[in-house]
């Protein structure tokens, strides 16, 4: 797990008004890596006490239009988010409990952004998502 940097200078960095329910579902991003929205609005509630839904969505979707945040939404699963951003990193997924875990880019420096045939586009991300059965689900 990578340390939690600072929630305001990262909140300011992006020019994003540092506000308690900013702060609050950052830090919960940062601390519950690939959560799902239910998880941050339960863990941003520990920390306000009253927030709502559409507050916590409307952060969310702010931090990820900011670069602070990346959503992902592998096949058959609800959105999540998380703070490792700015990597390419790739993400491992069990068929059985859903979990989810960061897997760095296969080899040098980022080879799944160049595409065999990029048909005119400028590249600028690759999503790859492992699948299979993590340790747990794979001895039961």
């Amino acid at each position: 797990m990578h340390p939690a940097p600072d929630v305001e200078r990262l909140l300011r960095s992006a020019s994003l008004r540092v506000t308690a329910p900013r702060r609050a579902v950052l830090s919960a991003v940062q601390e519950h890596p690939h959560a799902d929205t239910e998880t941050l609005l339960a863990a941003t509630r520990a920390r306000l006490g009253t927030v709502s839904h559409q507050a916590v969505y409307d952060v969310l979707r702010a931090l990820t239009d900011a670069g602070l945040v990346r959503r992902i939404q592998p096949a058959g699963s609800v959105a999540r988010y998380e703070a490792r951003v700015g990597d390419n990193h790739h993400h491992v997924v069990c068929r059985s409990c859903g979990a989810v875990a960061d897997v760095d880019c296969a080899v040098g420096d980022a080879p799944c952004l160049t595409a065999s045939h990029d048909a005119g586009f400028a590249i600028d991300e690759a999503e790859v998502v492992y699948w299979g059965r993590c340790p747990s689900c794979a001895t039961a």
